[in-house]
């Protein structure tokens, strides 16, 4: 049977109970910090040799689909009526707002060390113990906005320019490229243009959200529920155009076997992005 991913404003409060109940127990079996050492082995850059995956890459938006999969299959195992909600980040724009509520996801860090305090992730609470990352911190932090260097999160006119590619990636198919669809959506960039959509979204969450271990906060899956989506839209949107490359860059590349060409196996899973572009017979979102 197709479920459904909700829209975070849109669950009753017995469906947000379910859902953090759902999380707390996937950290307390000891799942969840293995969902945090996978991102963090497979956040691989533009600089690193090898093969890149998750991120700077065509396969970014394949790996994470999957990858919400897999979470979503965790938490289903605990309840079985739970589903990753997505936090739409172009209209929940105030660290006030959902999904920074105590009985949801808690709110903003303290000042200082941007502990977070309320809601049932905080440290004080006993349940949500950061054991994987690149600080000794066990607390979880946020930094929601900025506050020593106020930004926004990404607008409609944003994600609008990007759906509007309907290219899906571009050559060199890295972080580079100014053209496709991928990386206007991931976004990466240079001098006004840096830090876009689903990159400019973990950069103003802040905190446990920057960088490889950013899984240790649960909202990266809101996040990423909600990134998916718009793949989706642009799926919808260009029905004739896939996921590129076709075919894996040949040995005169630089980027020969350092990305994930259509037909080839996605780490650490034994799929194909072509085998996740068509998804509506497992979820839908509403």
């Amino acid at each position: 049977m197709v479920y459904v991913r909700k829209n975070v404003s849109k669950l009753s409060r017995t469906e947000r109970r379910r859902f953090v109940e759902a999380l707390l127990e996937v950290k307390r079996r000891g799942e969840y910090d293995e969902f945090v050492r996978l991102h963090i082995t497979h956040f691989v850059g533009d600089g690193d040799r090898g093969l890149r995956a998750a991120h700077m890459t065509p396969s970014f938006l394949p790996w994470h689909r999957m990858f919400l999969l897999d979470m979503e299959d965790a938490l289903r195992r605990v309840d079985d009526s739970v589903t990753v909600p997505y936090w739409d980040w172009t209209r929940d724009r105030r660290a006030t707002s959902l999904p920074w509520t105590d009985d949801l996801l808690g709110g903003n860090g303290r000042p200082g060390d941007r502990r977070v305090m309320t809601g049932p992730f905080a440290h004080a609470a006993g349940r949500w113990t950061i054991r994987v990352g690149f600080t000794r911190g066990e607390f979880l932090t946020r930094d929601l906005g900025r506050s020593r260097s106020p930004m926004s999160l990404p607008t409609k006119a944003d994600l609008k320019q990007a759906l509007d590619d309907p290219v899906y990636d571009v050559a060199p198919w890295n972080s580079t490229v100014s053209r496709g669809f991928r990386n206007k959506l991931e976004g990466w960039g240079r001098g006004p243009d840096s830090w876009r959509n689903h990159n400019r979204v973990h950069r103003w969450v802040g905190g446990a959200m920057v960088g490889g271990a950013s899984v240790n906060d649960p909202v990266f899956w809101l996040h990423h529920a909600f990134v998916d989506m718009q793949w989706s839209r642009w799926q919808q949107r260009h029905r004739n155009h896939r996921y590129l490359p076709a075919k894996p860059p040949g040995r005169g590349s630089d980027q020969h076997r350092r990305i994930v060409a259509r037909h080839e196996r996605l780490p650490p899973w034994d799929l194909t992005p072509d085998e996740l572009e068509d998804v509506s017979k497992i979820y839908r979102y509403a």
